[in-house]
């Protein structure tokens, strides 16, 4: 039964309609329940829109949208759903044309369709308040970050009061790493002036957005309670719901940098999706797995482990074929550090097998990287470490940056 059935039956009954709160074991309560325990003000009386998928839930793990939907002090007018849809059920690049969810009967304005990546001017004339509720995996590359910086330009432009519902970042809120994106390097996968991976909330980044960028937004953000920025998935008790279909746990997060930056722009590299591992391998056909593990287990990287592994993916590109390579297990991820374990791999693949990795394109690497130096570097036999002094110095002054819009300790 869904909470908005539940509640029709309750009101016909006269009770009292269902009101699910952070769940009690949870040491992180969630933004979406302090907006509607504490906070509500901020939508009561208004017309609400909500940015939101799959992944928006409240402590509970009730949809966010079907909270909202339920509650009779909020007019839930519009929905807006990024990659993958508003359940999240469609697969990564698939384009979303505008639909009416079924449970709530509220609009849904496709924010990944032909030619649209913010809310339409149109839509936002029926709304007196935006809410972004969507968790993250805390990277750059993924979209959901670019989504969160044009809906807050889209609502700046409308005269839209903005709203951020924060949630935690999987990967904690104490490590960045890697480039700055290069001015010249905006694209949906590089949307913001920020590292790969940036250790912030997304309450955190809209702040550094909107003054970085200027954006004019009138931004307020419903902060969680309880979380601490040393703090694991795991330390907040709260549950996780897949961010996509190739996010399904929390280690495919924290691993989705350190795969996905080097196969992810390969064309002959898995990195386990097409499996049940998305993110948490490196493979291809050609790899001899005992001679990969051996190198990477010299590297001694913090906070994981490799083992060989062989396997044979079902689906996608690699589908039926036979790959060796290794399996990445996490053993502190509170020291893991991804994008330096995505350089380890490349520039061990590299050594093994000089020039045998292809790539879509140099052009495609240097976007999803956020800049040119780093694929020629890995050619040329450059250490983890020459590669990471390419960007020490802007890193630092991210660092800086980062530190005026931060809301947690």
């Amino acid at each position: 039964m869904t909470l908005a059935l539940a509640t029709s039956i309750a009101l016909a009954l006269g009770a009292t309609p269902p009101q699910p709160g952070p769940a009690s074991a949870a040491a992180v309560i969630l933004g979406v329940d302090v907006l509607l325990s504490d906070e509500i003000a901020l939508v009561e009386g208004k017309r609400v829109g909500l940015v939101t998928n799959q992944s928006g839930v409240d402590g509970r793990l009730v949809p966010t949208a079907d909270r909202l939907a339920a509650d009779p002090r909020v007019n839930l007018v519009q929905l807006y759903a990024p990659e993958h849809g508003l359940r999240g059920a469609e697969r990564a690049g698939r384009k979303l044309a505008d639909a009416r969810d079924p449970v709530t009967g509220v609009p849904i304005e496709s924010l990944f369709g032909a030619g649209r990546r913010r809310p339409s001017a149109k839509s936002l004339a029926g709304v007196d308040v935006l809410l972004f509720d969507i968790q993250d995996v805390g990277s750059r590359t993924y979209t959901y970050v670019t989504t969160l910086g044009e809906a807050m330009t889209a609502a700046a432009q409308a005269g839209v009061p903005f709203v951020v519902l924060d949630r935690p970042n999987p990967q904690g809120g104490l490590r960045f790493e890697g480039p700055i994106r290069e001015p010249g390097r905006k694209s949906f996968i590089g949307w913001g002036p920020l590292p790969v991976t940036h250790g912030m909330t997304f309450g955190e980044v809209a702040r550094l957005y909107n003054a970085a960028l200027d954006l004019g937004c009138d931004l307020r953000v419903v902060r969680m309670k309880g979380w601490r920025r040393a703090m694991t998935w795991e330390d907040t008790g709260l549950r996780w719901v897949p961010t996509s279909p190739g996010i399904p746990h929390v280690d495919n997060a924290r691993l989705y940098v350190a795969t996905g930056m080097f196969a992810g722009v390969s064309t002959n590299v898995n990195e386990g999706v097409g499996t049940t591992l998305p993110f948490e391998t490196l493979a291809a056909e050609w790899i001899d797995a005992q001679a990969l593990h051996q190198l990477l287990t010299a590297a001694d990287l913090p906070g994981v482990i490799f083992r060989p592994t062989t396997y044979k993916p079902r689906y996608h590109r690699f589908r039926g074929k036979t790959l060796h390579g290794v399996q990445l297990l996490l053993t502190d991820p509170a020291a893991f550090l991804p994008l330096r374990t995505a350089l380890t791999l490349m520039t061990a693949v590299e050594r093994l097998y000089p020039g045998r990795a292809r790539f879509r394109s140099d052009r495609y690497v240097g976007r999803v990287w956020g800049t040119d130096a780093v694929l020629p570097r890995v050619r040329a036999g450059a250490s983890v470490a020459d590669i990471e002094a390419l960007w020490a110095h802007d890193l630092k002054a991210f660092g800086d940056e980062r530190a005026r819009h931060l809301l947690y300790r």
